[in-house]
């Protein structure tokens, strides 16, 4: 199936929307930490693995973990993060450090578990894809401050608008930070060592 391409105002609709909430901490923190005003980020929640399993976070975030949200048809932005998040996931390998890459489909209804699976087999051999039922994800959504929704038009060809940020996120603490779409790879890696760094 050939995916309809994301238009540049679609992109930045999507991004203004995901992002208006978020602004800089005022406590200084050495690995430039940052809170969404208002609320926390993260909390339980109860989805389908990649193999067909009902999980929760306390059983997927066990190390330290990129979390993303986005979906399989997304032609061009969510691989493209899936893939720089996989890059971190393999520089911070090469010094020792290992942690875990989420991916959330925000999309359940063409995300089955093979789909999602095969998904994140193209980026990193340990990426965890997860989906579920609408509820499900609506309910991940909302703990971690995510946007989505369902562009109108084509029933097998829609697009889905929706945030883009990555989540560092630690199993015994919570949320660290979280990266924007510019952030590359080797900034995350040093970020997140950084984060590591301090908790030990």
């Amino acid at each position: 199936m050939k995916p309809v391409i994301f238009g540049t105002a679609t992109l930045a609709a999507a991004a203004a929307i995901g992002l208006y909430t978020w602004q800089t901490t005022t406590t200084p923190n050495p690995c430039g930490s940052t809170s969404v005003a208002g609320s926390a980020i993260g909390g339980p929640f109860e989805l389908v693995s990649e193999n067909g399993e009902t999980v929760t976070d306390a059983d997927v975030i066990t190390k330290p973990t990129l979390v993303y949200f986005g979906y399989t048809f997304c032609p061009d932005v969510c691989p493209l993060d899936s893939a720089r998040n996989a890059q971190a996931a393999y520089l911070l390998e090469e010094q020792g450090i290992d942690i875990g890459t989420i991916f959330i489909s925000v999309d359940p209804e063409r995300d089955t578990v093979e789909v999602v699976r095969d998904f994140t087999e193209n980026f990193h051999e340990d990426m965890i894809g997860l989906t579920g039922t609408p509820e499900q994800v609506r309910a991940a959504s909302l703990a971690y401050k995510t946007y989505y929704r369902v562009q109108e038009g084509d029933p097998e060809y829609y697009l889905v608008d929706h945030s883009t940020q990555t989540y560092l996120v630690f199993p015994e603490t919570g949320f660290a930070t979280f990266f924007r779409r510019d952030t590359t790879p080797e900034q995350i890696a040093e970020i997140t060592a950084c984060f590591m760094g301090e908790l030990t």
